[in-house]
């Protein structure tokens, strides 16, 4: 009985040796997550082979893992102070859509560190944000280049960083504000605009109404000198007999005077 605390001293001892063992000896890596594993003796971070996937792993126990989120995830640059072709302060707000490049999260542990984002991602986007923006005037920015300067801005960073093991996926600028005074008196100019184009709308249309009346005008006038020309005295003789015969066979009370009026054409007095 007195043995019985000599042997299960050890063993507890023995036990937890091989806890702490195997706890430094796994990692259990999560969804949408991949690690990074550095060999404390055996050359560092591992760049040439794929990252530790999702799941559990067994690793030597002198050796660490580095954990990176490879999902894709946003930064919001808000109130970013830049300036315009003209040299006005312009402030944008700006959100990015990134994630690391999987199969290069070893290199990019190695060369830019956990803290990647703000040591790489969020300077290149400042810094190309100033450049694309000081190509345009805040009239520009106000009203019609909005997309382009998100386009160029997601060009320009993509370049920059793709070498750098980021992949980014989007910039979208979320809203430009320009100083009061400069966005009241475009707006002013904007409805300027506007109110000359409706202006000259109405003038194009008035113009079209009058050459719609003269054209119509012009077809009149042609259509009475052929019908002047083509009404000769026996043609008229003619129609006037046609209803004169009708006008007779009228139950209406009416004397017809055959031969008295003008060239020859019937008279006819009625009841009225």
């Amino acid at each position: 009985m007195q043995r019985l605390p000599k042997i299960g001293l050890p063993a507890l001892l023995l036990g937890l040796v091989l806890l702490i063992f195997i706890s430094k000896s796994s990692i259990n890596i999560g969804y949408g997550e991949a690690g990074v594993l550095f060999r404390t003796f055996g050359g560092g971070v591992v760049t040439e082979e794929a990252p530790l996937g999702e799941g559990f792993h067994i690793i030597a126990p002198w050796n660490k893992v580095f954990v990176y989120n490879v999902k894709q995830q946003e930064f919001f640059e808000g109130n970013m102070q830049v300036l315009s072709s003209n040299g006005l302060e312009i402030s944008l707000d700006v959100s990015v859509l990134y994630q690391p490049e999987y199969s290069r999260l070893g290199l990019l542990h190695k060369t830019k560190g956990e803290d990647y984002v703000n040591t790489v991602l969020i300077p290149q986007i400042r810094a190309v944000a100033r450049s694309v923006v000081g190509r345009y005037t805040p009239e520009q920015l106000y009203s019609t280049k909005r997309d382009a300067i998100q386009n160029e801005i997601f060009e320009e960073t993509q370049k920059n960083v793709e070498e750098q093991h980021i992949q980014l996926n989007a910039v979208l600028v979320r809203d430009v504000t320009l100083p009061l005074a400069i966005k009241e008196a475009i707006e002013r100019k904007l409805r300027q605009e506007q109110e000359a184009l409706e202006y000259e709308f109405r003038l194009e249309k008035a113009k079209q109404e009058a050459e719609r009346q003269r054209i119509d005008a012009e077809g009149k006038a042609t259509a009475n000198r052929i019908l002047s020309a083509s009404l000769t005295d026996k043609i008229l003789q003619e129609k006037g007999i046609e209803a004169t015969l009708k006008l007779s066979e009228s139950p209406n009370s009416k004397i017809i005077v055959i031969g008295s009026g003008d060239n020859g054409m019937p008279i006819i007095l009625g009841n009225q």
